[in-house]
């Protein structure tokens, strides 16, 4: 029997700086991640050629994006509390381009909740994810958005939510953005944080150090990637988010593995109805505290970023 052919790699220059060399930092089963020698940028390397040409996000989309589990988790009213809060204090009302919107849950939202403010479009790889987002009423564009010729269509807000970490050249996609946004516009991006205390106490237990996320940012590295655009101007940058259940169950799964769709889609799921239970009430202000305090000292599960066009 003749075995699977070996997955083709590629080798990158560092996604922050293009500095060549990289020293080795961790690795878990195939991923390999190094930090570059320059910037101290972390990032996979090499990678598989799927997640560069996106076909890996194609073939995820039904077992993954469109799971019960995960539509349910990622509709739920609750998903984008703390996204939705820092959005509108910088971004009332407006033209809204999601890149990377998935199922359309963050822009289903905009539409339910403040209705008449906004006029939205995502864009994403996975073909089946957009059709279930155009079947909620939400206009789609079905084209990549590097290769995309926008023409003189502007807009007052892109948003970044949890794509950053899946780009070979971030930087790419963060020039495109400044080319499409009103001057005193913004830009906004959410990534998993190296610095958290997750990330910190886990080491290779940590479930976001995955294949298909090529990059791992800390504070300093994200700020660095955003300075080197010189058409943003960042006005925000903090650590946001804690599960501790997400902390719990990986330092009790272990080391090597790697954390199933259908597991994470289910997580999702409970952690959203957790929140919105009387039951869990007398707990939610201890939660509320201790998220508080780690996101204070910058130890919270994500980084979360808000630039302005200048």
């Amino acid at each position: 029997m003749k075995s699977a052919p070996a997955a083709s790699r590629v080798w990158r220059r560092c996604p922050v700086c293009a500095t060549e060399r990289g020293e080795p930092y961790l690795a878990k089963g195939p991923l390999r991640i190094v930090r570059c020698s320059r910037c101290g940028m972390l990032f996979a390397n090499p990678v598989e050629e799927r997640y560069l040409a996106g076909t890996f996000y194609e073939e995820l989309a039904t077992p993954f994006y469109l799971a019960p589990d995960k539509l349910e988790g990622d509709y739920s009213p609750v998903r984008f509390t703390r996204e939705l809060r820092v959005f509108r204090r910088h971004c009332p009302s407006g033209d809204v381009l999601d890149v990377g919107c998935s199922t359309g849950a963050f822009l289903r939202q905009l539409q339910q909740k403040f209705p008449g403010s906004y006029q939205v479009l995502g864009t994403d790889v996975a073909g089946p994810a957009l059709d279930y987002a155009a079947s909620q009423g939400i206009p789609v564009l079905r084209a990549t958005f590097l290769d995309h010729d926008f023409g003189q269509t502007q807009f007052d807000a892109v948003t970044f939510w949890a794509v950053l970490e899946h780009l070979a050249e971030p930087k790419q996609f963060l020039v495109k953005a400044a080319s499409l946004v009103r001057p005193g516009g913004h830009c906004f991006l959410l990534v998993p944080n190296m610095g958290s205390l997750a990330a910190r106490w886990l080491r290779d237990r940590y479930r976001y150090l995955m294949p298909e996320h090529l990059n791992y940012f800390h504070r300093g590295t994200l700020q660095r990637l955003l300075d080197r655009e010189r058409a943003w101007e960042i006005v925000r940058l903090k650590s946001s988010h804690f599960n501790p259940v997400v902390l719990w169950q990986d330092w009790r799964r272990g080391r090597g593995g790697f954390v199933p769709p259908a597991e994470r889609a289910r997580l999702l799921k409970r952690t959203n109805a957790w929140k919105q239970s009387g039951l869990l009430l007398p707990f939610r202000l201890g939660y509320w505290l201790t998220e508080r305090l780690l996101t204070a000292l910058q130890l919270g599960d994500n980084l979360l970023l808000v630039a302005r066009r200048k």
